[in-house]
């Protein structure tokens, strides 16, 4: 029997176009002994241009070829055509190097500048970005790949005032000047802001109140609005209008300013017969210019004068209106002139209450009241004339283009109270673009979806900004039919000031994902079963001395039940479940409060989950390796093999004899009787062969593979001497899911957790 060891007929050639996307190579073989030069001149136009039409290194077998020595280097092993970025730069620093280290520092996820300052960041960060996760022995809960919700703790001296959503202190309309914008997703009940100050008019002598409120950033389908609990058509009095971006208001003139100092003030007589004139007062703010003067007078105890016999006779008032121009600074720049002179006359015990309003050429005007009768003192006359209030109506009224608002034109009555007209709210629903592969972004439409509210906090103005080139929509494609059909939803409210990063991993979280950057793109990644590993680290690409185990012992305090909170849709308040595994006695709780979650069921099924990865999940492995090192990417699921602790016995393939199935390798297996062996293989370019099953052939070095997976094997091995691993049923490695890739010079250090398939079994995924 004859062993015929693994050749190399066909090298590789690998064409590598961006370093920052490694998974966009091009594989190619080269017949044997052929130089670089040879072997270029033969390719087709697109490839000696893909070399020739840029900067481009060539790497053999890891050491850099200069250009003028490709003639004369023959193609072995493997070859490699990395595309040097383009851009400025300049230095004594070795260029190859340079270039190795700017493709490992991308593909191991460090933020460049401008996109990290568009997500929120100061400076450089690393990607260990679920290390907060990461706790010490005797921690309430560890959640090593997805980090926990946290609470949105505020800093010293924080100007963010209480959201009037999540707030049950402060629920209710404010005006919360300086705040972000409310930016609404999913299905939730928003209490509006103000966008303008309230003001009142009179109609009739009954006041009719105008309020314009801010839903939020962006489209909505409004489908109730409400005072308090009581749908709005239960109050005959209220007239409303959703106004959707890019809409007019069509109730009311909304830019309205009032003067503060006009406040009931009475008009007492004649100003040339010892009276008073009221004001003058300032109408507008400066730099502001009014097109309408609006004064309201006031006849509280009626009009009227009481005769011997019981009845009322008319009584009359008059009053003057006179204004003048001022600038900024407040000083007058022109004279007082007569605006109005008006007159009324009642009979009536009840208040009167007039509003009046005036054409005005625009500018910033000061106004000020006079009474042309005199007062009857008599106590049988109502006769009392007031000045109510003075407005100013702003010239060019606008609305913002990019939010919906709401118009409110709301009568006084015993119906409607003064309280209650602060308690408006709106139950609606986010309208968003999602994308599909095939058609891209569609119109918005109204969702509850967590990948395209993730996608928005990207692309829009209010948040990153970020081109579609940025985002990994793919992923975010095939993950929505995920969260789709398991029924998870993002129902959220964001009116506190935070930062794009955060917004994005508070989304991510309610899908049980995490967002990370890599080459520039905003990607992200779901906690989900994984059964394929994506590489293999063994004794032969791990740096000798470097693996290191840490196990994060569980101690008195860790929690053995979570207390989920969440919103209940039902109430729209907070509410919570208690969650645990089996043989948990349920003593040791930690409570999570899942921001963007308003479904029990949801928030069941993350309870679950949070305590099997705190159950499950307690063994860190750290280690560096090479290059390789750069295959996987944050969530991915590794294999580690490894002789300390036991994972598997591994090496290298010598050879194969065809006659017989079988491998030769380097190492002696260590079969046990009685069970399944099975074998893995890892290709010279880093892709994964297996597991294959496997007897014991001629002697302990000879693997025999089953017939059925023979051809599989052999036309996965190509050329090169592929790495092995090695054991008994599934003891061939340890599962690994990545943590982090940190850059260590020409080498990689990955972080990782152990898996267990237990944190996905069926009752909890």
């Amino acid at each position: 029997m004859s062993t015929a060891a693994i050749q190399d007929p066909y090298p590789l050639v690998i064409l590598l176009r961006n370093p920052f996307v490694p998974a966009d190579r091009e594989v190619l073989n080269a017949p044997a002994n052929a130089s670089i030069a040879q072997w270029l001149n033969v390719q087709d136009a697109a490839v000696r241009t893909a070399v020739n039409s840029q900067p481009t290194i060539c790497l053999k077998n890891g050491q850099p070829v200069l250009r003028a020595d490709w003639a004369v280097t023959k193609i072995e092993g493997a070859i490699i055509f990395v595309a040097l970025p383009q851009g400025g730069g300049g230095g004594g620093k070795n260029p190859l190097r340079t270039v190795l280290m700017i493709a490992v520092m991308v593909v191991a996820n460090v933020y460049g500048g401008p996109l990290a300052s568009a997500l929120g960041f100061s400076g450089s960060l690393g990607t260990a970005v679920a290390s907060a996760g990461i706790a010490l022995a005797g921690s309430v809960l560890v959640n090593a790949l997805v980090p926990l919700p946290t609470p949105n703790v505020p800093t010293a001296g924080s100007l963010n005032s209480p959201s009037p959503t999540y707030s049950l202190q402060a629920q209710g309309n404010y005006a919360r000047l300086t705040q972000p914008i409310p930016v609404v997703y999913g299905h939730h009940l928003v209490f509006p802001d103000f966008a303008s100050t309230p003001y009142a008019e009179y109609v009739d002598h009954d006041q009719y109140l105008h309020q314009l409120h801010v839903i939020g950033m962006g489209d909505y389908e409004v489908h109730q609005i409400r005072i308090e609990d009581t749908p709005i058509a239960s109050f005959a009095e209220i007239q409303a209008q959703v106004i959707l971006p890019g809409g007019v208001n069509t109730l009311f003139n909304h830019d309205v300013v009032t003067a503060p100092e006009v406040a009931g003030q009475e008009l007492i007589a004649l100003a040339d017969a010892g009276g008073a004139l009221v004001g003058p007062f300032t109408v507008n703010p400066p730099q502001t210019q009014v097109s309408h003067i609006g004064i309201d007078v006031l006849m509280l105890r009626g009009l009227y004068y009481a005769n011997d016999d019981g009845s009322l006779s008319a009584k009359a008032v008059q009053w003057r209106v006179e204004v003048r121009l001022v600038d900024d600074a407040g000083e007058a720049v022109s004279g007082w002139w007569v605006l109005a002179e008006g007159e009324h006359s009642e009979a009536s015990g009840e208040a009167q209450r007039l509003s009046y309003k005036y054409a005005v050429t625009p500018g910033r005007y000061q106004v000020r009241l006079s009474r042309l009768d005199s007062k009857d003192p008599s106590s049988r006359a109502g006769h009392e004339l007031r000045w109510g209030e003075v407005r100013g109506y702003l010239a060019g009224a606008s609305l913002p283009q990019q939010m919906t608002l709401l118009a409110l034109r709301m009568k006084a009555t015993d119906n409607l109270s003064q309280r209650s007209s602060r308690l408006v709210n709106c139950l609606v629903t986010r309208k968003l673009p999602t994308w599909s592969p095939q058609s891209g972004w569609s119109s918005p439409v109204p969702t509850r979806s967590v990948a395209w509210a993730f996608a928005d906090v990207l692309r829009a103005e209010y948040g990153a900004g970020l081109a579609d080139a940025r985002i990994d929509l793919q992923a975010l494609y095939r993950l929505d039919q995920q969260w789709a059909a398991r029924g998870d939803h993002f129902d959220a409210v964001f009116d506190q000031g935070l930062t794009v990063w955060e917004t994005l991993g508070r989304v991510a979280r309610c899908g049980r994902a995490v967002a990370f950057l890599q080459g520039g793109i905003v990607r992200i990644v779901r906690d989900e079963p994984k059964t394929l590993p994506v590489a293999l680290f063994s004794m032969r690409n791990i740096v000798k001395g470097s693996l290191k185990i840490q196990y994060v012992m569980p101690g008195e305090e860790t929690a053995d039940t979570v207390v989920m909170g969440y919103l209940n849709p039902k109430t729209w308040k907070p509410d919570e479940v208690a969650v645990n595994l089996p043989g948990a006695d349920g003593t040791r709780q930690a409570k999570v409060t899942l921001f963007g979650c308003t479904s029990q069921a949801q928030a069941v099924r993350e309870g679950k989950y949070i305590a099997a990865a705190n159950r499950y999940r307690r063994r860190l492995i750290t280690f560096t390796t090479e290059m390789e090192g750069l295959i996987p990417t944050y969530g991915d699921l590794i294999a580690i093999s490894h002789d300390m602790p036991s994972w598997g016995t591994s090496g290298e393939v010598l050879g194969f004899e065809p006659a017989t199935r079988s491998l030769v390798v380097s190492e002696p297996l260590p079969w046990v009787q009685g069970r399944e062996h099975q074998l893995v293989l890892r290709m010279p370019e880093g892709s994964l062969a297996g597991p294959f099953q496997v007897t014991r052939g001629g002697s302990d070095q000879h693997a025999v593979v089953a017939a059925s997976a023979w051809p599989g094997l052999t036309g996965a091995m190509g050329s090169g001497r592929p790495l092995f691993t090695f054991g008994a049923g599934q003891s061939w490695s340890q599962l690994a899911r990545v943590m982090s890739l940190r850059p260590r010079g020409e080498q990689v250090e990955i972080t990782c957790v152990a898996e267990d398939a237990a944190v996905h079994s069926a009752d909890l995924t």
